[in-house]
């Protein structure tokens, strides 16, 4: 079992940026996958991004390529995810996710692949 906290949300102004991490406790970091879900006020939980157990392959949503990165230090047992050029369509509750199962980041972009899951961090982003 592995145990998830998310720290990094806050309040930024439209065009900002964030770093948010996701430490990681519990079983061997590097044999999950990871990934990054939001989930918005009256909407439903969608992906961000995941990667890989090695972090070779990653995956991020259409929306958001080019502006978001995912990358992990297993070394640190914690996961990245960086958000620059924020608006106000990414205000939400962001969650961090490990998953057993092995794919590339395109395979992990579902939820029902993630086992394990951090409290979430809220991201404000003010227009």
């Amino acid at each position: 079992q592995v145990q998830l906290v998310e720290s990094g949300g806050g309040l930024v102004q439209a065009g900002g940026s964030l770093r948010l991490s996701c430490a990681a406790s519990g079983r061997t970091f590097s044999m999950y996958a990871m990934g990054w879900f939001r989930q918005a006020p009256g909407k439903e939980r969608e992906v961000v991004a995941a990667i890989s157990w090695s972090g070779g392959s990653t995956y991020y949503a259409d929306s958001l390529k080019g502006r978001f990165t995912v990358s992990r230090d297993n070394a640190k047992t914690t996961v990245y995810l960086q958000m620059n050029s924020l608006n106000s369509k990414d205000t939400a509750v962001y969650y961090c996710a490990a998953s057993v199962e092995y794919g590339s980041g395109y395979q992990l972009r579902y939820e029902y692949k993630y086992a394990y899951w951090g409290q979430g961090t809220q991201v404000t982003v003010s227009s």
